[in-house]
């Protein structure tokens, strides 16, 4: 090998080398972002001049354009906080508390003549906190003779009727039960942490003892409620999906530091019934939503993972959010740099949609169609020209290839949204709903059993259930114990329809 063609080797590695160390680069700056970086995917702070594409009005802006003084609007202020403090207030029981003089004390120190009330003032308001109180209800049940019959030699003997207690032979009640799912799932308080609670309130009930409750009254209560709520999900034409890890312990031939997922399945925002369903599998094959969306016709909004193509029938539309995300992961560390121009465009497209999609939310299902074809389609050719254009300039194992190559190759996905006015643009609705289970994840860190997690799904898809119905989930869960145990929905399941989140005498009931 000539001397030129050795340099020409060396110049070629040496090339190499500078791009491998700038994706090097690239992938420890994403990772300490991601270690100990803000979470949030707020961009106000990505506002770079080359990000400006379309949005003229805040280009045009004046930052040091005087705003109007709080004085100059009548009553501003005042009106501002008590219309705050009223509702802040409006959903608690008030009392009316009258501070008066005591009656030694009613007399003029002028002239000594008693005094007489003249009228009242209100002056303030003020919240008190009650403390928790734990109290023992025992029952009694009376019995009840007929003297006539007995006279007669026919005695008559008659039991008054009992309530039917949420857990056989248990010191649980509907309240206890429905409050200690409630902490851990709502609250996000393991059970070790209640157990001290209630040893505080006087009560050694151990964490055991409220496992096995929540266990119970799952299989019992909720799971029959829950399967309910599936068929009413199936008859949607809207729903979105979502799934996460949990580390379930003993499953039978798995290791305890094996990955299992908590799926949750979700009508649409413009769906009949909102309903939110959770379900425990041990992996994440595409077998599970498959067999859970049987029969499901209709649109499906995820992310882009492979394995929801399994679900036949449907057609997905993929989440801008995820989307813009990618373009957010492939920033620098230092966003004002040339190398953050490119993916600071890409979140601006994204954001455009997203601005768009805000003042269309008020609109029909037939107008937001129209709207998004007329103000949302020319974005979105634009940005898929950008992308072609886009694509030859970055390093091909770079995140922002990485973007780029994510969103050509989902192309249609991404587009489905615009065939009818009641898609969404993003998957946010699953995700938002699954958050409160990540959420409790960190504090509980993992399931004890494969029963354990069926029934932590079951109870979260009664409470996320409950919160999109607008109802308080302690209220409907103490209300599914007081009311559903001693119901023969096994032999009627239609009875089971009265205790849906939905129904007027819940929503009255458990607001």
């Amino acid at each position: 090998m000539s001397a030129v063609d050795q340099v020409k080797v060396l110049e070629k590695r040496i090339g190499e080398l500078e791009l491998e160390n700038k994706r090097l680069h690239e992938s420890v700056e994403y990772l300490t972002r991601k270690l100990f970086g803000r979470s949030t995917e707020k961009t106000s702070s990505l506002s770079l001049g080359q990000m400006s594409l379309f949005d003229e009005a805040e280009t045009q802006a004046d930052p040091m354009a005087p705003e109007p003084d709080l004085k100059q609007v009548e009553g501003y202020q005042r009106k501002k906080f008590k219309g705050q403090r009223m509702e802040l207030l409006k959903d608690i029981p008030h009392d009316k508390r009258l501070c008066t003089l005591v009656v030694e004390d009613r007399f003029c120190e002028a002239c000594n003549t008693t005094l007489v009330s003249v009228g009242e003032e209100f002056v303030r308001t003020e919240i008190e906190f009650i403390p928790a109180k734990v109290r023992a209800i025992d029952y009694y049940r009376e019995t009840f003779e007929c003297r006539s019959c007995r006279k007669n030699g026919e005695p008559y003997i008659e039991k008054s009727p009992m309530p039917y207690p949420v857990i056989q032979h248990s010191m649980a009640s509907p309240s206890t039960v429905a409050w200690v799912m409630h902490q851990k799932f709502v609250n996000a308080l393991p059970l070790y942490r209640q157990e001290k609670e209630w040893r505080t309130l006087g009560v050694n009930l151990s964490r055991a003892t409220m496992a096995n409750w929540i266990l119970a009254a799952s299989r019992d209560w909720l799971v029959p409620l829950v399967k309910l709520m599936h068929q009413k999900l199936l008859q949607e034409k809207y729903l979105h999906a979502d799934e996460t890890t949990v580390q379930v312990m003993n499953e039978e031939g798995r290791k305890n530091t094996t990955d299992s997922y908590m799926w949750v399945y979700s009508s649409g925002e413009h769906g009949k019934h909102p309903v939110r369903i959770f379900e425990y599998q041990p992996g994440r094959s595409g077998k599970y939503p498959q067999e859970f969306l049987k029969g499901f016709k209709g649109y499906l909004h995820s992310d882009a993972y492979s394995g929801y193509k399994k679900i036949t029938g449907i057609k997905r539309c993929l989440c801008w959010t995820h989307l813009r995300r990618k373009f957010v992961d492939a920033l620098p560390k230092d966003i004002h740099s040339p190398e953050a121009t490119l993916p600071s465009q890409g979140i601006t497209f994204c954001n455009k949609l997203f601005e768009i999609e805000k003042t269309l939310e008020n609109l029909s299902s037939e107008q937001r169609k129209s709207e998004r074809l007329k103000q949302e389609k020319p974005v979105l050719e634009a940005f898929w020209v950008w992308i072609d254009s886009t694509r030859g300039k970055v390093l091909p194992k770079s995140k922002l290839n990485e973007a780029l190559t994510y969103a050509l190759n989902h192309k249609e996905e991404f587009m489905n949204y615009l065939e009818d006015g009641n898609c969404s643009i993003s998957n946010n609705l699953a995700e938002n709903s699954i958050r409160p289970f990540t959420i409790g994840r960190k504090n509980w860190l993992f399931s004890g059993s494969p029963k354990g997690a069926s029934a932590s799904a079951a109870v979260y898809s009664i409470i996320e259930s409950a919160k999109a119905n607008g109802l308080n989930p302690y209220k409907y869960l103490q209300f599914i114990f007081s009311q559903l145990p001693g119901v023969q929905f096994g032999q009627h399941p239609e009875f089971l329809e009265d205790y849906l989140p939905w129904t007027p005498e819940v929503q009255e009931a458990c607001k």
